[in-house]
């Protein structure tokens, strides 16, 4: 028995030597993690981490971009609610809006915005809506054609209950994969992730001292990571909206849509 083990023991420093030999241009030789990824070795085409389809011809546009915020010395700032709609989390959100004027980007979830149509509908004048996923699955585990398939029917059903078609994307936990590239190039997105979040867990209760703390973290070009849907310590956040509009205000900031966000910081001086 001691024998046998030993033998095993032997073959599989030999086998992880021969493994780690190929990874020497890497720099990191003697590293079990080294032989781990050699032996399990990604497919070239196919799977969630790749962003091609192997030798098949890519149904794709000419690429996709993939944004966190922006540089920009202009004071603007990109409010953005991701999960919804859903009742009363969303409809307090755009009376919030409404009253302050300030534009927001929705990421909705498909199947959730053909259940919930009328929460939107004629609601979003002066705001924008990106895709979000169908249900809120995991798109970094799926293949390129799943997530495609996923992204199309959410960008057809938030099409059909708001009236506009969505141009971004945000992939549920930030989660990107080389198939989520993918599917996004085939619809002709932008990936927008965010550069700020809401922090309600250190806040509970709190949602005056929520806003201070997120007022005094942003900087020009945030894009900033809120939600509309989620467990019940989220509404600090929401409780706090009219708060965090009027401090980032005084702090000089203008709110605007991620498109816009985007165009104007190209566009030098277009803010002033």
């Amino acid at each position: 028995m001691a024998d046998g083990v030993a033998r095993w023991g032997r073959r599989t420093v030999l086998r992880r030597a021969a493994l780690l030999g190929g990874g020497a241009a890497l720099g990191v030789v003697g590293t079990t993690q080294t032989a781990w990824i050699a032996d399990r070795r990604l497919p070239l085409g196919g799977g969630p981490a790749s962003a091609t389809l192997g030798s098949r011809y890519q149904q794709v546009g000419g690429g996709v971009e993939v944004v966190w915020g922006v540089h920009t010395g202009a004071p603007l700032v990109a409010l953005t609610f991701d999960d919804g709609p859903q009742p009363h989390w969303t409809p307090m959100v755009l009376d919030t809006l409404a009253e302050h004027r300030v534009p927001a980007t929705f990421f909705l979830v498909g199947e959730r915005a053909r259940r919930h149509a009328a929460l939107v509908r004629d609601r979003l004048a002066g705001h924008e809506v990106g895709n979000h996923s169908w249900a809120h699955h995991d798109l970094a585990r799926m293949d390129a054609h799943t997530a495609y398939d996923d992204l199309r029917r959410s960008h057809e059903a938030i099409t059909a209950a708001t009236g506009v078609a969505p141009r971004l994307l945000r992939p549920p936990w930030g989660h990107l994969g080389g198939a989520v590239l993918h599917a996004a190039a085939r619809l002709d997105y932008r990936l927008v992730l965010w550069t700020l979040q809401m922090v309600e867990g250190e806040y509970p209760h709190d949602p005056a001292g929520h806003a201070r703390r997120i007022v005094a973290d942003v900087r020009p070009g945030t894009i900033l990571l809120g939600h509309d849907v989620g467990p019940e310590r989220r509404l600090v956040a929401l409780r706090g909206l009219p708060d965090m509009i009027s401090g980032l205000r005084a702090r000089g900031y203008t709110f605007v849509t991620v498109s816009d966000l985007l165009r104007r910081a190209a566009v030098p001086g277009a803010a002033r």
